[in-house]
């Protein structure tokens, strides 16, 4: 039965450039699960966008002496051009501040109050005397109350990752003017009551659908659930730029980001709906109890509370949407990676340790890039990124067992058989062996993917092209074209086959090489779609979007039969090897920063 796919991706703050780290956690995970269901056949949605409210974005734009609006339009400009260049097929990236989010983001807030999930509060917030101004979150900083790490942020330990009050920080200093002039004052606020939830949590993530979810992820939102301490959260600040309060009385208030980012996936959802002229189709992919439908949230683990206990109880906060009574849909799994680190500390753009990904882009292939992120990921635990793995990873899988199988092969494929797949003869007990062990990759492999186990599926997929160069070796065309030409098409034959099946067995990280080796192997067409950025306008202004077209290019996971005498494209080299310097001086650049 075909599945509808629903890939949701973390919402990053329009705040700073994305880097390696968030592309190997949290950005290019989905869209290697997102491109193997398309090839599938399942039908996909893949949907995120910039985050443009909240402090990490107004405190930037004080810093730079800009409008907030400045910071996210050249922030979400270079995002888009980042995963466009990375190849990442959102069907729909947008960002925060469209008219549609906004009446989502009023449409769940009200429906939270009307049904008693929101409440109104007083509380004590940081305020600055020197500056006279509340210190929201991230303009204040401090020791963290867990971990006594000293550069902590205001709402989350960029150390150990816990999150708390910022009124519960050690010796508060504001960001903006480093004052430690600051007292706590009462102010009232919306909260939403997480407590109200339990009872459903409890239940919910011990339901049996669990048994595959992530150990980090769920033994985490149990322990959570289970210890009934959760309380309400507030979700609104003393800030002028965000979304408005739907309630007469707090017009110096917004809705804080946190709330409002996990509604990007509602929103986008819908706002893809009405871009492809169907305003009703985003109900097929958030009707609660359909089997045929299933969502899929890839995130970093710092987002596994908002993701895994957060916007799961806002969803059964909102109550059934219409009169036939169907409650909006619960993650099916949360696969949220660990930390990908650079030494001992994780990549952060707060911190300035970072390599974006538009300058990653830059200086390497990105099929490289995502092949060695891949199997590099934290999948389960931190992992670190250093430049010598990197050349090792690019270097010795990707460029001499892969990349050399394929060169090889097509190369001499080419020259010697006249430019096409050459006749082969009857096949010997080792040349099926061989096609069956690869065969077998769609399902082995495909069954690892559609796991989310990347790193894994392209680990598999790298063994079998191995056996394939054994083969080959053992073979020896080249020779075999000497005494009997018969023979050496056979094997030629043989191994043109086993590659055309491998890229697609490699073509959910590597798709640009995958699409190549297509086009090489003489196929037309596209492996996938094709990705584009549009302008869209809203009651909101204009907003630039990355969309895909996938129309044409699914269904093809499956073992085709390459056609004898079939035309072929002359092959070039499909991966560069890298110079055994590049280490210093990637080391030595980012020594400058």
């Amino acid at each position: 039965m075909t599945k509808k796919i629903h890939v949701c991706v973390a919402w990053p703050y329009a705040a700073g450039d994305r880097h390696i780290g968030h592309l190997a956690g949290a950005y290019l995970p989905p869209d290697i699960f997102a491109r193997y269901h398309r090839l599938v056949g399942n039908e996909v949605l893949m949907v995120s966008g910039s985050d443009t409210h909240g402090t990490p974005i107004t405190v930037r734009a004080e810093q730079d002496n800009i409008t907030p609006a400045g910071v996210v339009e050249y922030y979400h400009g270079r995002f888009v051009e980042g995963f466009l260049r990375f190849g990442l097929t959102f069907d729909l990236y947008t960002h925060t501040d469209t008219q549609t989010h906004w009446d989502v983001t009023h449409d769940l807030f009200l429906r939270h109050l009307e049904r008693e999930y929101i409440y109104r509060a007083v509380q004590q917030q940081l305020y600055s005397i020197d500056d006279d101004r509340w210190l929201p979150d991230r303009y204040v900083e401090g020791t963290c109350p867990f971990c006594k790490f000293e550069s902590a942020r205001g709402d989350q330990c960029d150390n150990c990752g816990r999150t708390y009050d910022a009124i519960e920080l050690i010796n508060p200093r504001s960001k903006i003017s480093g004052s430690t002039n600051i007292e706590a004052r009462p102010t009232e606020h919306f909260f939403l009551d997480l407590g109200k939830a339990t009872d459903f949590l409890i239940e919910w993530l011990n339901a049996p659908d669990k048994a595959d979810w992530r150990p980090n992820v769920i033994n985490f939102a149990r322990a959570q659930a289970e210890s009934r301490e959760l309380r309400g959260r507030p979700i609104t600040r003393d800030l002028d730029w965000g979304i408005t309060i739907p309630v007469a009385g707090y017009a110096d208030k917004r809705i804080y980001v946190w709330y409002d980012a996990v509604i990007g996936y509602l929103s986008a959802t819908k706002e893809w709906a009405a871009l492809t002229g169907s305003p009703d189709a985003w109900r097929a992919w958030w009707r609660e109890g359909d089997a045929s439908a299933e969502s899929f949230y890839f995130i970093g683990k710092d987002n596994i509370p908002f993701h895994a206990i957060i916007w799961p109880a806002m969803l059964h906060g909102y109550g059934p949407v219409d009169d036939d009574g169907w409650w909006l849909k619960q993650p099916t799994d949360v696969p949220a990676n660990e930390y990908l680190t650079l030494g001992d500390f994780k990549f952060s753009s707060s911190f300035g340790n970072v390599i974006s990904i538009n300058e990653a882009a830059e200086r390497y292939q990105v099929d490289a890039w995502r092949y060695a992120l891949t199997a590099m990921a934290p999948e389960t635990q931190d992992s670190e990124f250093t430049w010598q793995e990197f050349v090792r990873r690019v270097n010795t899988e990707l460029v001499a067992n892969w990349g050399n199988l394929v060169n090889r092969v097509l190369g001499f494929a080419y020259k010697r058989f006249d430019g096409r797949v050459p006749e082969p003869g009857d096949l010997d007990e080792i040349d099926r062996a061989i096609l069956e062990t690869v065969r077998g990759g769609f399902e082995s492999v495909g069954a690892l993917y559609a796991a989310r186990k990347f790193k894994a599926a392209v680990d598999a997929a790298l063994r079998l092209s191995q056996e394939v160069n054994r083969y080959v070796n053992d073979k020896a065309p080249w020779q075999q074209v000497k005494t009997d030409p018969a023979a050496a098409a056979t094997t030629v034959y043989v191994c043109l086959q086993a590659i055309d099946w491998l890229k697609l067995l490699f073509a959910p990280v590597l798709p640009l090489s995958a699409q190549a080796i297509h086009d090489y192997l003489g196929h037309d067409g596209l492996l996938f779609g094709r990705q584009y950025t549009e302008m869209v306008s809203d009651a909101r202004g204009e907003h630039l979007t990355l969309r895909y077209d996938g129309s044409g290019a699914t269904g093809t996971w499956q073992a085709g039969k390459l056609i004898p005498g079939q035309s072929l494209r002359e092959p070039k080299a499909l991966f560069i090897k890298l110079d055994e310097g590049v280490v210093e001086e990637e080391l030595a650049r980012m020594g400058a920063r």
